[in-house]
């Protein structure tokens, strides 16, 4: 079961979206305006848990380039991955 993440938790995200390289940027502050309001405690779960990644590692993550490290590459990283491809 996913942890219970309150507002701050949800607000620190958009935060901590703000990476080194200006393509994480724009993907990531473009899902965030997209779908912020409508993220489930296990949305922010898995988001926390990428924003963990390199920069380098999260780019390869978000475009497709490589999968995510054995620990994240499941079910519900994957359908977050997806959701952060389409926008």
């Amino acid at each position: 079961m996913a942890p219970e993440f309150n507002l701050h938790d949800r607000t620190r995200l958009r935060w901590r979206a703000r990476r080194g390289l200006l393509e994480n940027d724009l993907i990531l502050t473009r899902f965030l305006d997209a779908y912020e309001s409508r993220l489930s405690d296990a949305d922010v779960a898995e988001l926390t848990r990428l924003l963990e990644l390199t920069d380098n590692e999260l780019m390869d993550c978000l475009l497709g380039r490589k999968a995510p490290p054995a620990e994240l590459d499941t079910p519900a990283m994957q359908d977050l991955l997806e959701r952060l491809r389409a926008v």
